[in-house]
């Protein structure tokens, strides 16, 4: 059951207009709606079901089949000719959505921990989550629930039994992140570093330290902001509400660092990270020494919220990966590194140092990175240079802006290394076969709508 989202309560946050159907019961308008969801086929008795417009679907069509499912109520922006049930009229659903989730989170008297940054926020989380789990019932971001959809969804989610919450806030253009921290309103909040994403509409790294700092315009008075202190952007940050930063990095000048740091390949890495409290002996079991800066800042966050230093070390040897980030896929035949559910130069970097960790031959499948602005050509050429820089054996490149990633591979590289492109995505898929052997490890990445997801499935049925 969802606390006090009554229908009255929830047309009232949402400035809406409750409209009852003839011969309907008014006791319903005072029971508590026990979800809310945007997709029709996830209805369930007692449900609410927000009718949204999207590109491609309107939920208004679906409005019967949810009561016909057992909705409670439904948010529309239009009634339907014969309403079934209770209906909550509003001007636009998805702005509906939004005063809604912050509504439902204020019902709430519990951490909040809000996570941005260029480059690894989801596996911040996940550690986040995983030490906090070590001591407390925690609620966190599922999928890509980050953006201002997902971060309402994931707020719904909350139940009487959760005593942490750890949101993951993505964006991509000025104001989003000031909506979303509008509805989450961290009590911490966690930057991992700024990169070079979204330059299209943010400009350059300054302009996405602008858009990321939105979070700070909601966060609690008395938060508590983490940053990761080796990066020089970050590093700007001397106070937030007159409150310093805690920062955490790999230079003792740093308030939590690590140090002895030691790549175990694929298997994940090891650190011993300094404390204020204490020394913790650190296994990370996700790929990618950098790996060990996402634990810092889970280690930050839980020291804050009173964990003791065993519950934090057990808390980031129990994180698990998530598909399509990192997620590693043991076919029998090759290992795939599936990290292409998003790309941008700091992320492929990072990815190929992971890759030429793993001790076999190895291949990358790179494909175009989006939202880069005037310098995406020059951008993806580097990645190139640095992919072939660091000896990959196999370096394959798919898209119009990869382009220009091959060329940068094809000059840095040497005449040992197979370095391909191909228009599309499919093209290379057709062409996949003839570059892999029995033992490789293959790394997929590129952005979201290159929809390398097919490249990953296409890699499991390979048989040498």
């Amino acid at each position: 059951m969802m606390r006090n989202m009554t229908l009255e309560n929830m047309a009232a946050a949402c400035g809406g207009k409750l409209v009852m159907p003839e011969g309907s019961v008014r006791a319903d308008s005072l029971s508590c709606a026990q979800g809310l969801v945007i997709d029709s086929r996830l209805v369930k008795p007692g449900y609410v079901f927000a009718a949204t417009k999207g590109e491609r679907v309107d939920g208004h069509s679906f409005i019967g089949a949810a009561f016909e499912k057992g909705a409670m109520a439904v948010i529309c922006e239009k009634l339907p000719e014969k309403a079934a049930g209770p209906c909550i009229k509003v001007k636009d659903s998805f702005e509906a959505l939004k005063d809604l989730a912050a509504y439902y989170r204020d019902q709430f008297d519990i951490p909040f921990i809000g996570i941005t940054g260029s480059v690894g926020k989801t596996s911040t989380k996940e550690f986040i989550a995983g030490v906090l789990s070590q001591h407390f019932k925690v609620h966190k971001t599922e999928g890509n629930f980050n953006n201002e959809v997902g971060v309402p969804l994931t707020l719904f989610g909350l139940t009487d039994e959760d005593q942490a919450a750890v949101v993951e806030m993505g964006i991509n253009t000025f104001g989003e992140m000031h909506r979303l921290s509008r509805m989450v309103r961290p009590d911490i909040v966690v930057m991992t570093n700024i990169g070079e994403c979204h330059l299209e509409f943010l400009g350059d790294r300054d302009g996405v330290l602008r858009a990321k700092s939105e979070i700070f315009d909601f966060m609690a008075s008395d938060g508590t902001v983490f940053v990761n202190g080796d990066d020089d952007k970050l590093a700007t940050i001397k106070e937030v509400h007159g409150i310093r930063p805690v920062t955490f990095g790999f230079s003792p000048d740093r308030d939590i660092w690590a140090e002895q740091v030691a790549s175990q390949g694929l298997k994940g890495s090891s650190a011993l990270i300094h404390t204020p409290a204490g020394d913790i002996r650190a296994s990370v079991p996700l790929p990618g020494t950098h790996m060990i800066g996402n634990a810092m800042a889970a280690a930050a966050v839980g020291l804050k919220l009173g964990l003791s230093l065993d519950e934090i070390s057990r808390g980031i040897a129990s994180v698990q990966p998530v598909d399509g980030r990192s997620h590693l896929i043991d076919t029998g035949t090759i290992m795939i590194v599936d990290d292409c559910y998003n790309a941008n130069p700091a992320s492929v970097r990072a990815a190929v140092d992971t890759l030429v960790s793993a001790g076999t031959r190895t291949a990358a499948i790179l494909g175009d990175m989006f939202e880069l602005g005037s310098d995406e050509k020059a951008l993806h050429r580097q990645v190139g240079e640095y992919a072939a820089g660091k000896g990959v054996d196999v370096l394959l490149f798919a898209g119009e802006l990869s382009r220009s990633a091959w060329e940068g591979a094809a000059e840095a590289g040497s005449s040992s290394q197979i370095i391909r492109w191909y228009e599309t995505r499919d093209q290379l898929m057709e062409a996949l076969p003839g570059y892999i052997r029995k033992g490789d490890t293959i790394l997929v990445k590129a952005s979201h709508g290159m929809e390398f997801g097919a490249v990953v499935e296409k890699l499991k049925e390979f048989t040498a």
